[in-house]
């Protein structure tokens, strides 16, 4: 059966955390200890997403969270600069960040990436050089790797875009 998406809610809000905990672990258990470390996303962080309603999360049959991702359309400040290579274009795209899956069920990501794609069909998302998992799951999607960016707090990233 097939996963849905909708907006977060508060009260999805210890699910959330649980989920990005695990994927900490995740990261860590699989050469990138450094991306999210133990603290982010913060809390305060994911309250914020979910207020502004950029917070989606996606649902098992049973009602039960398996994944959020920060989905929004428009400039990514943090996107501006890229380095060692270019966006594939600079029409409006949509930007994916803090994707996670709870681990209990496989196609969070392409659950994910389909309903953006029914959104808009220019993506762009980025991910820790130690992050091999997600570098493969999005190439895998069909996003190119385009070059490199600085995240807000100064850290390198790989940038890839859908088009």
């Amino acid at each position: 059966m097939k996963m849905t998406i909708r907006n977060a809610k508060k009260s999805d809000l210890a699910r959330i955390m649980e989920i990005y905990t695990r994927a900490q672990v995740f990261m860590r258990e699989n050469g990138n200890p450094t991306q999210w470390s133990n603290v982010y996303p913060t809390r305060e962080t994911v309250e914020a997403d979910i207020e502004k309603q950029i917070s989606y999360v996606c649902v098992d049959e049973e009602g039960l969270v398996q994944g959020v991702f920060v989905f929004i359309i428009g400039k990514d400040p943090t996107y501006a600069v890229i380095l060692d290579g270019a966006w594939k274009n600079e029409r409006e795209y949509g930007t994916i960040h803090r994707i996670a899956s709870s681990g209990e069920r496989r196609g969070v990501f392409d659950t994910a990436i389909d309903y953006c794609l029914e959104k808009i069909d220019n993506l762009r998302i980025d991910t820790h050089r130690n992050n091999l998992v997600m570098q493969h799951l999005v190439t895998r999607r069909g996003f190119a790797y385009c070059g490199i960016i600085y995240a807000e707090d100064g850290t390198e990233r790989f940038a890839y875009q859908y088009c």
